[in-house]
């Protein structure tokens, strides 16, 4: 009853506009409303394909139309999207077979159910590849003078210390699979470092060996993947990491050794144990959907250029095995996120001057299970007809526990989007700062980065960590992130949930009528690896000049 009454009100609750060019207000109770009924025990975590995340979508769907935002997805306010969940069959515990040493899953190898290959009989011989990069313009070429073909490829997780950092390294350890791939490998097997051990124990890892894997299903009826040709893959450690090396004129303690060198890159060479793995899956399907609202672009020549906000609507349900509170509400995460997205919705639907480009408003499915909404949004865009997404701003897991007085704006630095933020926010009195934690990659952890991969200019707002920022935010990571105390239970500063939606409102604001599309900087990473999909890198000091000539 709770929420049919809420919803009833929110529908009632159609804004007045605004007189041409004022500023709106951003209000703290809106804030607060939005994330005390997402983060209600009675949605129950917002697993994606649960009953509370159904709930949830209708509350943002009914949200937007409210506001007086059209539908855009592909069924109305929503894009519906086909999942496919694996589960290992019971049992028939998968195997890796090592040199005829035959290892369990969830004891020295960790495998993980797959819906593209549900049932699966692996063989072939194996090659060790160092860490399994290869980007020889990044000073990796760990395949150089190795043939995969036909075989699995041995890897070292991570990469060598030193040698690459934050989203660069993120990026492309990411990317292996897709490495081992294009030299033609049918399997990867990845060997944990010491260092990587001391990081993450052995323990923690082989739990994933009894989870259940989600992927999006594709237009062709098949559970997507990004490598297809990667059959399997997992991870060996002790006695079965150390069978692959057996009879080969490299050990694993040699290996190993080699890698526990700073910036030390061993060597490959091939393995002489043939290989084996055998695993079976149960398949299920399910539905889950993205909630898109838009306001359409007023530039006839800019229209068909969309600016989406993204934030991700899911968190991780129910946990029936935790002792007392077992639901995992994820008030900041994202439910902060989606009430600040909602906050700015309404700032543009008030205004009564529509953006020069299309506006999208996207509340996402499947994040917390690997980016899958965003990543189907990114791939099926809706975009109008003849248009595309041109830049993404994206809000996941704002901390609102202090009186922020700088903004992080991840990815700032690759694009033209940096200025476009840092000029928006100078003129708010707010301060944007350095990514604080480069090491953790986040760039590359949250949805803006389906879009990244497909070649859009994305960066992803956080509240900074000057003055008190730095001991609020971290002590989240550390004692809330992902837990069930992620709840209403916290100190929430309901002020700066309105400021931080002010701040992310003037950035999309200025990106809509900017005169030019967001574009990479000349000589980015991402803009030299995805971007020419899409956005051109802004010409550089030389190139401009010989263009006056």
């Amino acid at each position: 009853m709770r929420l049919m009454i809420a919803a009833g009100l929110l529908l009632a609750a159609a804004a007045p506009t605004l007189a041409q060019d004022a500023e709106p207000r951003f209000s703290p109770d809106r804030v607060r409303a939005d994330v005390q009924f997402l983060a209600d025990d009675l949605l129950e975590g917002r697993d994606a394909g649960t009953r509370g995340y159904d709930i949830a979508a209708l509350y943002v769907a009914s949200r937007f139309e409210a506001l007086g935002l059209r539908p855009g997805g592909t069924s109305g306010w929503y894009q519906p999207i086909d999942f496919a969940r694996a589960r290992f069959k019971d049992g028939a515990p998968a195997t890796l077979t090592i040199g005829g040493k035959r290892f369990a899953n969830g004891g020295d190898v960790m495998m993980t159910a797959n819906a593209r290959y549900p049932d699966q009989l692996v063989s072939g011989g194996a090659v060790f590849v160092g860490y399994g990069l290869d980007a020889p313009d990044k000073g990796f070429d760990d395949y150089s003078g190795l043939d995969v073909r036909g075989k699995f490829v041995v890897m070292l997780e991570g990469l060598p210390e030193g040698r690459a950092t934050g989203e660069i390294a993120a990026h492309l350890a990411q990317q292996k699979a897709s490495m081992a791939q294009r030299r033609g490998a049918i399997g990867t097997i990845t060997i944990p470092t010491r260092r990587s051990l001391a990081a993450t124990p052995w323990s923690r890892t082989v739990r994933y060996a009894a989870s259940t894997r989600l992927v999006w299903v594709d237009t062709d009826g098949r559970p997507w993947s990004s490598t297809p040709g990667i059959q399997i893959g997992g991870y060996a450690n002790g006695p079965a990491a150390e069978a692959l090396f057996t009879g080969s004129r490299g050990s694993l303690k040699r290996v190993l050794d080699q890698a526990a060198v700073k910036g030390a890159m061993p060597q490959g060479f091939p393995l002489a144990a043939p290989i084996r793995a055998e695993r079976h899956s149960v398949v299920e399907r399910m539905l889950s959907s993205n909630v898109v609202g838009m306001i359409p672009g007023s530039d006839p020549a800019l229209a068909k250029e969309v600016v989406m906000i993204t934030a991700h609507l899911d968190h991780d349900g129910v946990n029936p095995k935790l002792d007392g509170d077992r639901i995992f509400n994820g008030a900041m995460d994202n439910a902060a996120g989606i009430a600040t997205m909602l906050e700015v919705a309404r700032a543009f639907a008030i205004t009564g001057q529509a953006p020069r480009r299309t506006v999208m408003f996207a509340a996402v499915t499947a994040e917390e299970d690997g980016l899958l909404g965003s990543q189907y949004l990114a791939k099926h865009p809706l975009a109008p007809a003849g248009g595309r997404v041109v830049g993404v701003v994206n809000l996941d897991m704002p901390v609102l526990t202090y009186d922020f007085t700088d903004v992080i704006a991840f990815g700032a630095e690759h694009s033209t989007l940096g200025p476009i933020a840092e000029r928006a926010l100078t003129s708010a009195g707010i301060k944007v700062s350095p990514d604080p934690m480069p090491e953790q990659g986040i760039f590359t952890r949250s949805d803006h980065y389906s879009f990244v991969v497909e070649g859009v200019p994305s960066i992803m707002l956080a509240t900074g960590f000057a003055g008190e920022g730095r001991d609020k935010f971290t002590t989240f990571l550390a004692k809330t992130y992902h837990r069930p105390n992620d709840d209403l239970s916290q100190a929430f500063n309901w002020q700066a949930g309105a400021k931080f939606a002010r701040v992310n409102y003037l950035i999309a604001r200025a990106v809509a009528n900017a005169t030019e599309a967001p574009r990479w900087n000349p000589g980015n990473f991402f803009g030299e690896t995805f971007g020419r999909k899409t956005a051109p890198a802004v010409p550089s000091t030389r190139e401009r000049k010989s263009r006056r000539k």
